[in-house]
């Protein structure tokens, strides 16, 4: 299955998820801060990462950047659970996110999202398909 990789802070967050993704039979590798995901990130061949917004150091957004300078189509899930994360949520998707989960969120959204991402992720683009009819 996929490598994953979470950066969450909240250590009680990341071992849920790690649990969710492990059961599904996805690799999972932890980190708590943007500066630590970035490092692991950099060392590692990722398929997707959970990023939460409010972070110590290197919040998520700005980590999310810096993974995309790197690899621009990977997949990124952003988490949140701040009072105003709807706001902070949607810049996120505006910046990138392929989706975003505002904590708490039940164990079948996250898996959802999941598949959404590595199925994107998956999908090549293509050029238009130029015999069905499309002028040149």
């Amino acid at each position: 299955m996929a490598k994953i990789l979470i950066v969450d802070d909240d250590s009680a967050v990341q071992a849920t998820i790690r649990l969710l993704l492990e059961r599904a039979g996805h690799s999972v590798v932890v980190a708590s801060d943007g500066r630590k995901g970035l490092a692991i990130f950099e060392s590692g061949n990722f398929d997707l990462v959970f990023l939460d917004i409010f972070m110590p150091g290197i919040d998520g957004l700005e980590t999310m950047k810096l993974i995309h300078q790197q690899r621009p189509l990977l997949p990124i899930i952003v988490i949140s659970g701040n009072p105003g994360c709807p706001d902070y949520l949607n810049m996120a998707t505006r910046l990138g996110a392929i989706t975003t989960l505002q904590k708490p969120f039940k164990p079948a959204a996250l898996l959802t999202a999941v598949a959404h991402c590595l199925e994107t992720a998956a999908i090549p683009s293509r050029p238009p398909d130029r015999a069905a009819g499309n002028a040149v």
